[in-house]
Order: structure tokens, then C-alpha cells, then sequence
């Protein structure tokens, strides 16, 4: 089975892609963001997918790639353009170069006009294109930098992008306006740039007029980029919680399992958010655990120590997900939430209070 997922970045507004192969576990990211790779891990760990590689579209300039992190926590293959001068990767392409994952392929084609070294990927049944900054939904990327130019992007966008059949989606590598896809039917008849019967020299004219200011990050994010994404000091940030090991899932939570909940009991806080009758019910609670249940937490909250992680707990993690969100909202940092709360806490065989059989 085929698996696909659009994911975004607000901060840059990028989009990264995830395409799988299911039967073979195998899977790739195409432009992944560095400060994205913790959302990534957890998607790819939940799917249950091994990532083989990453695929830049280009030398990012408003955003640092996060090819180098996820090799260093996947051993995957960093892959960008034969031209796109950046260092460290571990293949080359060209155009014409296929990248497999499972029995999936992505064809590599080279799209410059946006930056030299620009490519687009086309799924093997021309049923996808994943376009980077070169076309855009209803418009191109710029070029008037990164060695940008416009007449090569107007052929390359003609030649190797609205080539394709009517019928397939294009997915850029970034919107601004909330649009998530587009089709080769759609641009070919309604893209005010390189729609309809523009002609080189109107897209050119256009291109000259654009008048955009340069990326904030440009200065920051090139050179990391020509680097694959690798830290000046070639070692990955530790952000990640050290007060237990902690697993972050797609939604956005740091849980943790019966078991390192049991192991560290005397050095956390346990919140139990249930009800008054279901902290006494039949599946009783954890020992030393404070109820406050999730309707009175917000008022509550500021009674809490901060030195002190916290776990919350329900009866199925459910609504101790959300008491984490809600205690970082109160400005508590080291916070997680029970994997499976009570139900699986008494399935695995730890010891409860006021419980009953």
C-alpha cells in the first residue's frame, strides 16, 4: 500500500512530503525542516516505516534542512542535485535518476530556474510531482537570487512540469495561503505566470517586477543548507526531555510507559484528572497520586510545583493528553502524559489503590 502525507511548517511555510511503501516498511522524506524532525520521527514510528532517505528539492534559503539530523537518528541516505553545490550528501542526482523505496520509485527531474541546482520528484505513475519553489500553486518561485533565472525557469517548468499528464497533483515545496495541492490541468490553464498563452518574455517581464525583499534567514539558512543541514558544531541540539525517556507522538505529546512511570514514581508528580467516583472506582489509582480532575485543573494548576516533572493520568490517556497540553499552557516544561492510563497501567500488572477486580 501506498502511504502519503503532507506535512507543514508554519514558521516557513514549507511543505515536507512523506511517501511509503507499507508492505516494505521503507519510506522517504522530501524536504524535510530541521526543527520538524521530532513531528517526523513520531509520524514515522507510529506508521511503522523505516526512513531510507531524504530528498531536497533545493538549497533552501528561509529554512534549514533536516536531512543531516534525520541521518544521524535513521541512518538514512541524504540526496540532493548533482548541481546544487551543497556538501556532505550521500548521492548526487542527475536527471533522469530514479530513487526507489520498496517497489515505489521517484523520478528525478531537473528543474532549475528557481536555483541551478532545483529538481523536481515524479512518482512512478505520473500521478504525483513534487515541484520544490519552481511552480507554485497559481505562481513560481523567485529568481532573482541563488543563481536564479527566468527564462531557465519558464522551459524547465514547460518542458519537465506541465509535460506531465493533465490528471496529475503537484505538491510545491511551499504555500502562503493555505493551498495544499494543485494539478498539471489547473496550472495549464489558470497560472497568471506560466498559464495559458504566456510567452517567455511575459514571464520574464513579470519576473523583473516582483520587487520581493530577501529572505529573513537567507544568510543563516544557505550556508547550513550547503551543508545538508549540519550544525557548525556537527552535533545534534539535546532538546529532548532527559527526566525519563520519553516517546513523542504525532499529536504532539510526550508520553511514557507503565513501566518508567513505575520505575521513577518517587521523583515525579502523578495527576490523576478522572473524576472523584472514578479515582475510587474499580480501577483505583496510582499510590502517592494527586486527583484534580481535567474541569478543575486550570484553576488548580498554579498550586503545583515546577521543580518536579509531572505525569498525568486518566483512565485511557485520552484526557490526560490534554491536562498536558493545558499545564504547558500554564508554563509547566516538564510534563507527559501516562500511554494508556489506567487501563493499561493494571493491564500490565502494576499495583493500584481503592481498586477492585
Amino acid at each position: 500500500m501506498f502511504v502519503f502525507r503532507q506535512l507543514f511548517d508554519p514558521t516557513s511555510s514549507t511543505y515536507t512530503y512523506l511517501l511509503g511503501d507499507a508492505k516494505a516498511r521503507e519510506a522517504v522524506l522530501i524536504d524535510p525542516v530541521f526543527e520538524q524532525a521530532r513531528r517526523d520521527d513520531a509520524l514515522l514510528r507510529e506508521l511503522g516505516l523505516e526512513l531510507t532517505a531524504t530528498l531536497d528539492t533545493h538549497v533552501h534559503a528561509d529554512h534549514v534542512t533536516g536531512a543531516w539530523l534525520q541521518k544521524r537518528r535513521h541512518g538514512s541516505s541524504i540526496m540532493v542535485s548533482a548541481d546544487s553545490g551543497a556538501q556532505g550528501a550521500d548521492r548526487y542526482l542527475q536527471h533522469g535518476d530514479r530513487v526507489a523505496f520498496g517497489e515505489r520509485r521517484l523520478e528525478v527531474r531537473a528543474t532549475p530556474g528557481h536555483t541551478r541546482g532545483c529538481v523536481s520528484y515524479v512518482l512512478d505513475d505520473e500521478g504525483m510531482a513534487f515541484t520544490g519553489d519552481c511552480l507554485l500553486i497559481r505562481g513560481s518561485g523567485r529568481t532573482d537570487f541563488q543563481e536564479g533565472d527566468a527564462r531557465t525557469m519558464y522551459r524547465s517548468v514547460k518542458s519537465q512540469i506541465l509535460s506531465l499528464p493533465s490528471s496529475c497533483l503537484l505538491y510545491p515545496a511551499h504555500d502562503y495561503r493555505g493551498l495544499t495541492v494543485t494539478s498539471v490541468a489547473e496550472e495549464r490553464a489558470f497560472n497568471p505566470r506560466l498559464g495559458g498563452d504566456v510567452s517567455e518574455d511575459d514571464f520574464v517581464g513579470y519576473m523583473m517586477n516582483l520587487g520581493l525583499p530577501h529572505p529573513k534567514l537567507m544568510n543563516i539558512a544557505v550556508p547550513a543548507n550547503l551543508e545538508c543541514g549540519k550544525p557548525a558544531q556537527g552535533r545534534a541540539p539535546t532538546t529532548d526531555p532527559r527526566w525519563a525517556p520519553l516517546t513523542f507522538t504525532f499529536a504532539g505529546i510526550w508520553e511514557l510507559p507503565p513501566s518508567v512511570l513505575e520505575e521513577r514514581l518517587s521523583s515525579v508528580q502523578v495527576i490523576d484528572v478522572r473524576e472523584h467516583d472514578e479515582y475510587r472506582g474499580p480501577l483505583g489509582h496510582i499510590k502517592g497520586s494527586t486527583l484534580m480532575p481535567l474541569s478543575e485543573l486550570p484553576a488548580r494548576a498554579g498550586g503545583l510545583p515546577k521543580d518536579k516533572p509531572i505525569v498525568t493520568v486518566c483512565r485511557s490517556g485520552a484526557r490526560s493528553a490534554q491536562a498536558v497540553v493545558l499545564l504547558q499552557k500554564a508554563g509547566f516544561v516538564d510534563v507527559a502524559n501516562l500511554a494508556g492510563g489506567m487501563l493499561r497501567w493494571r493491564s500490565e500488572g502494576n499495583p493500584v489503590e481503592a481498586g477492585r477486580d
